[in-house]
């Protein structure tokens, strides 16, 4: 008597995922990555966003850790 389960059916991988399909997630995590470039690199002075020194102050060690200058 065997206890081992049955091997389920084999589903198709597909070997290509059409670009329309990548494009929007691309451009989406592309705008999200150069957003978090920006509150960390940039997010203070004359470029500022935001007034006060809050977001400064959340992304400090991300910005030291990257090599932005602050102080």
């Amino acid at each position: 008597m065997s206890l081992a389960a049955p091997l389920p059916a084999s589903v198709p991988i597909p070997i290509r995922i059409p670009l329309r399909q990548v494009l929007p997630w691309a451009i989406f995590i592309g705008f999200l990555a150069v957003l978090a470039l920006y509150f960390v690199g940039a997010e203070q002075g004359a470029t500022s966003l935001v007034s006060g020194h809050y977001v400064h102050e959340f992304v400090h060690d991300a910005r030291h850790l990257l090599g932005f200058p602050c102080h």
